[in-house]
């Protein structure tokens, strides 16, 4: 497994999912003789009376784009007078529920309510936000905390202040802000320096500077990151995740390395991502859900290419094998093709 983030090559010049416009590489597209209205209505009557069309529910959300299912939303409030969201919860359950659900916020206020929804309770899903603070780029991030803002007139820094602590803090606060560095022009010389820094402050010291890594790694461009990392193992002769790993432990390990393998590929990163949440025993269904849906409409073609690259078989194989029901058909509707 380790092969394909050991892999360097290629890296400087290939595409990223950072700066992907939504759409170009993802498996649902607008649909073309799109009318709000009808959609709207044909979801109302499938869950009016007895028994729900749950064909008509998966067939709607799953082949609009999110742009399309806003204005469904909006036709459906106007029509009947109840949210979309509150209807769908009421006629369906468990994981089908979740899933609908998930297609049927705009993404946002998706990314939103996962954030929130991992720092209630006691202890906090640092896992979660891992996952969304390392893989979006800064207009994502940004979009998130305004939805924040709105819902709970709170500011999420202040607010993940109090869930997190020490190191860990610091380098997932960074990233909440959003303001990581978007200059596409790499500086070689900077990205030997940085590299250096890194060597310096891990490999080299009897323990460890985690202040430069968090500066470095939270804060310069993508582009500038993918030449750090080339740079990196020419100095050290190891990856930096290699060192990171090596040298670190807990969340802020966690989180570096998503960062790294971020910065190398997104897809790749999340194509782990889904094949943790359904190998073995039971299956995570809420990351199932949140990779599935947040990506969709934009790098899920990808995902699914690194997934058979790293695993052999395709993600819809896996998600036939490892779902059920209504929730394996709409699953396997988002992913698309066999491969």
């Amino acid at each position: 497994m380790a092969s394909l983030w050991d892999d360097l090559d290629s890296l400087v010049n290939s595409p990223s999912s950072f700066t992907e416009t939504s759409g170009a590489r993802g498996t649902i597209k607008a649909k073309a003789d799109f009318d709000a209205g009808e959609d709207a209505a044909a979801l109302a009557e499938a869950m009016e009376g007895l028994g729900t069309k749950e064909k008509t529910l998966v067939d709607i959300l799953t082949h609009r784009s999110s742009a399309q299912k806003q204005l469904i939303c909006e036709a459906y409030q106007e029509a009947t007078g109840r949210t979309l969201v509150e209807d769908l919860k009421g006629d369906t359950a468990g994981d089908f529920e979740d899933l609908l659900v998930a297609l049927a916020t705009p993404p946002a206020a998706y990314d939103c309510h996962e954030v929130m929804r991992a720092m209630e309770g006691a202890g906090t899903s640092d896992s979660v936000l891992i996952e969304i603070f390392a893989s979006r780029s800064n207009q994502q991030i940004k979009a998130l905390t305004d939805v924040y803002l709105e819902e709970t007139e709170k500011k999420l820094t202040l607010d993940l202040r109090t869930e997190v602590s020490g190191d860990f803090a610091t380098a997932l606060l960074l990233l909440a802000e959003g303001e990581r560095d978007e200059n596409t022009t790499v500086d070689a010389g900077e990205a030997k320096e940085d590299a250096q820094s890194l060597y310096d402050a891990g490999e080299k010291k009897w323990g460890t500077d985690e202040s430069k890594f968090i500066e470095i790694l939270c804060q310069r461009s993508i582009p500038q990151l993918r030449q750090t990392l080339v740079e990196y193992k020419n100095i050290s002769g190891k990856t930096l995740q290699q060192s990171i790993e090596g040298e670190m432990t807990g969340d802020l390990e966690e989180l570096l390395v998503a960062i790294v393998k971020c910065v190398k590929s997104v897809p790749a990163y999340f194509a782990e991502r889904l094949y943790e949440s359904m190998k073995g025993g039971g299956t995570d269904e809420s990351s199932l859900n949140r990779i599935m849906v947040s990506r969709c409409e934009i790098d899920l073609l990808d995902i699914r290419a690194e997934f058979k690259k790293l695993y052999e078989y395709s993600l819809h194989s896996a998600i036939k094998a490892d779902c059920g029901g209504d929730y394996k058909k709409t699953l396997k509707k988002l992913c698309g093709g066999k491969d």
